[in-house]
Formats: C-alpha cells, sequence, structure tokens
C-alpha cells in the first residue's frame, strides 16, 4: 500500500498493459487512480497475446534492445533506462510469476500462460485501490475539460487533476484498440501519425488454383531476400504461412515495415524465397537433370530436390509450365523465387500498429504540448517494434515515464 495519499485524483483511460502499469505507479505514489476501459474487462489483447505462449520481453542486451524500434531507438531507448527487460522479469517474479529464456532469446513465464498473470496483477491493484470502471468509452473532452465517457447510463462527464491515455493502436479492434480516439486528439490540434499495420501479413493475390490449394501451408525453411531504400541486399531465414491472398508469418513480421514502407514508396515491393537454403543451386540443377524415369515430375521435383506441397505450388506461381522441365531454370527458381508483394494487409488484421502521437507533439514525460496535465504511453505513440517481447517490454517503460511524469507535474503544481 501507499505510504501516504492525496487527494489528487489521475484518470487512467485504457486497461491494456502500459495503462495498467501506469495506474500502479500513481497508485503507489498515494495518488487516487481510476481507471476506465471501454470494453467489459481490462487486458484483452494481452490475454490473446499470450494465447500460444505470453512472450513477455526478450533477453537482447540493450544496445541491441533498443534498436529493435527504428527510427525510434533513441525515444524508446532512454524509457527503456526506466523499465527494462530485467525490471519486467523482476515485476513478474513480484507477483509470483517466474520466466525463462527460450532458445530464441524470448522470455516466458514458466507455464507460459497470460491469465494467472493478469488475474494476479489485477486483483493487487484494486487491493492497492484502483478503482476499475468498464465499458466506458473515451469521447474526449467537454468545455471545461472534463473527460466524456459513453457508459450503457449514458455520457458520463468526470474531472480529473490529471489524466495518462493508453488506449492502445487500431489493430485487434474487437479487443478494444479501435484507433477511435483519433478524431478527439486531432480536434485538439494534437498531431497525429495515421494508424498503420505492423507486425502484418501481405497480398500477392495468388492464382484461384494456388490460393485453394496452399492457404494456411507453412513454408519452412525459407530465406528471404530483399533490398532495403539504398539497395543494399539483405537476407533472413525463417519461416511463414501461405494464406489466402498472399503471405504472413514471424519472418514476414519482422520484415514488415520495411516492406510496408517501400510499397507506400513504390506501390509494391519485390522480394525472392530460397525454397532450399540447405542446397546449392548447382547442387540443385544436377538432382534435377538426372533422369526421372516413369515418375510424374511432381515426384521427380520431391525426390530429387525435396521440393513439395506448398514450395511446388510457389514454383508453378512463378515459372510458366514450359519451364518446369528446365533444370536450370527450376533450380535458379528454388534459390531465387521471386514474389512481388502487392499491399499490407487492413490494419485491424495486423499484430500491432504502427503511427499515432508524434512523439514531437510530447515532451520528455510524454506529456502532451497542447495539453498540460494529459500524458500518453503504450501503442498510442508513434513507435512500433517487431514481436518477440519489444511491444510488450516498450507499453509497460512508456506507462512507468507517463505515470512519473503525471506525478512530477502534480507535485510541480502543489508547490505553486
Amino acid at each position: 500500500m501507499p505510504s501516504a495519499t492525496t487527494s489528487l485524483r489521475v484518470a487512467v483511460v485504457g486497461g491494456g498493459p502500459a495503462g495498467l502499469f501506469a495506474a500502479e505507479r500513481l497508485r503507489a505514489e498515494g495518488l487516487q487512480v481510476e481507471l476506465f476501459e471501454a470494453k467489459g474487462s481490462v487486458g484483452r489483447k494481452f490475454l490473446i497475446a499470450g494465447k500460444g505462449g505470453l512472450n513477455l520481453t526478450h533477453s537482447d542486451a540493450a544496445a541491441l534492445f533498443a534498436s529493435r524500434y527504428r527510427e525510434r531507438s533513441d525515444a524508446v531507448g532512454r524509457w527503456l533506462e526506466r523499465f527494462d527487460a530485467d525490471a519486467l522479469r523482476g515485476w513478474a517474479r513480484g507477483l509470483g510469476v517466474d520466466t525463462y529464456v527460450g532458445t530464441s532469446g524470448r522470455v516466458f513465464p514458466m507455464d507460459r500462460k497470460a491469465a494467472p498473470l493478469l488475474r494476479g496483477w489485477v486483483r493487487r491493484l484494486r487491493e492497492q485501490g484502483v478503482v476499475f470502471h468498464v465499458h466506458h468509452r473515451w469521447q474526449g473532452w467537454d468545455e471545461d475539460g472534463a473527460l466524456r465517457f459513453d457508459t450503457p447510463e449514458g455520457e458520463r462527464t468526470i474531472a480529473f487533476d490529471a489524466v495518462i491515455l493508453a488506449m492502445g493502436g487500431a489493430s485487434w479492434p474487437e479487443l478494444g484498440s479501435d484507433g477511435a480516439w483519433m478524431q478527439a486528439l486531432l480536434d485538439r490540434g494534437i498531431d497525429v501519425a495515421p494508424l498503420l499495420p505492423a507486425n502484418c501479413g501481405f497480398d500477392i493475390d495468388w492464382s484461384t488454383h494456388f490460393s485453394e490449394r496452399h492457404a494456411g501451408a507453412p513454408i519452412k525453411p525459407v530465406v528471404v531476400h530483399w533490398r532495403d531504400a539504398t539497395g543494399q541486399e539483405h537476407a533472413l531465414q525463417g519461416e511463414c504461412v501461405a494464406t489466402a491472398t498472399g503471405i504472413e508469418g514471424s519472418v514476414v513480421y519482422a520484415l514488415s515495415a520495411q516492406l510496408r514502407d517501400a510499397i507506400a514508396r513504390d506501390g509494391h515491393v519485390d522480394i525472392t524465397f530460397d525454397l532450399a537454403p540447405d542446397r546449392s543451386e548447382a547442387w540443385l540443377r544436377q538432382a534435377l537433370d538426372r533422369p526421372r524415369g516413369s515418375r510424374s515430375y511432381g515426384e521427380h521435383l520431391r525426390r530429387a530436390a525435396g521440393i513439395h506441397g506448398v514450395k511446388a505450388g510457389l514454383l508453378h506461381e512463378a515459372l510458366p509450365k514450359d519451364a518446369m522441365h528446365d533444370a536450370a531454370r527450376v533450380a535458379a527458381a528454388i534459390k531465387r523465387l521471386p514474389l512481388r508483394l502487392l499491399r499490407p494487409r487492413p490494419v485491424d488484421e495486423a499484430i500491432s500498429s504502427a503511427g499515432g502521437i508524434r512523439l514531437e507533439a510530447l515532451d520528455d514525460t510524454l506529456m502532451l504540448r497542447a495539453k498540460p496535465g494529459v500524458f500518453a504511453a503504450g501503442e498510442m505513440l508513434d513507435w512500433e517494434a517487431p514481436t518477440g517481447g519489444y511491444l510488450l517490454t516498450a507499453c509497460y517503460a512508456s506507462g512507468l515515464v507517463a505515470a512519473e511524469g503525471a506525478i512530477a507535474w502534480l507535485a510541480a503544481r502543489s508547490r505553486r
């Protein structure tokens, strides 16, 4: 429990990790904290994120960790100096949740579950005195600066001494992160970047035959080759999945920011797949040149080169029919299968979103320059990161920075 309490009241709008963590820090300072959530319960996206194993954070060294945030690495790196991966693991331990580092460097709870951690967290917040209001959708401010909420009982207007906005981005709208807050901020002259898909899939517009036959099939292992904005070539090995319209999956998500930006710039982006990372083109050509006897060409391709299923389907998408019996052309296509990505999938299908309140519209404490006393945190802010625990860690860290900013701002006002 806090060592002292005050009559100062702070609203936290949004019940995701950034909002919950901000509420925890504010209450520890003795402030009266009320948390508002549009849905019927808090942490819904947190629970979905943990459905296949809650990836809390990552074991990267500090400099590498910060670099994952691309253009915002300096700003997010400063948040992480206040609350980093080790601090997050220690916080989880305080809730009775031990963690471990997986083979990929990702950090998980020992039981890999999100629900026990969230239940314990919310229970502790209630015991500490945080007041929760669900089914309260934020509508902006009234003419006196009070917060407006749409509730099942009608509109409520409530005034607070300080506010922390943490309503998420625009991915998973059914869980509450729908970006509906944007207009209220734009109406107040706050600089907000458009919300874009991040960690998303991309459309290729397969043939009907390929889509019907291979949608949902994993493509692994595969090496993706692409060129950055300067023309330099890069490669990354991993796996992905063919969808009805294109591709998605971990290796695609890792590159999604670069691919999305290239499409915005050029209208499309060309990449290549190496479908046989452990075989050279010369080896493949020699293997495919061997007589196939009475075997079908598909069987010959499978036995000679290990290419079958969705990988064989990809070859048929990329090569004309007469080229499929030319060992040199097939071997070359296996090693550098050309794919043209036409557009990212919509933001409401993405794992996360980019865009939001530009960091330039905030001071170093994450207070809105145009709205003193109003702070923002989490995916509402204009930063993005790949999957791997980086998103969640920065949400926690920004929630802490915003909460401590509000604490300092309120203290300074009380001294006047």
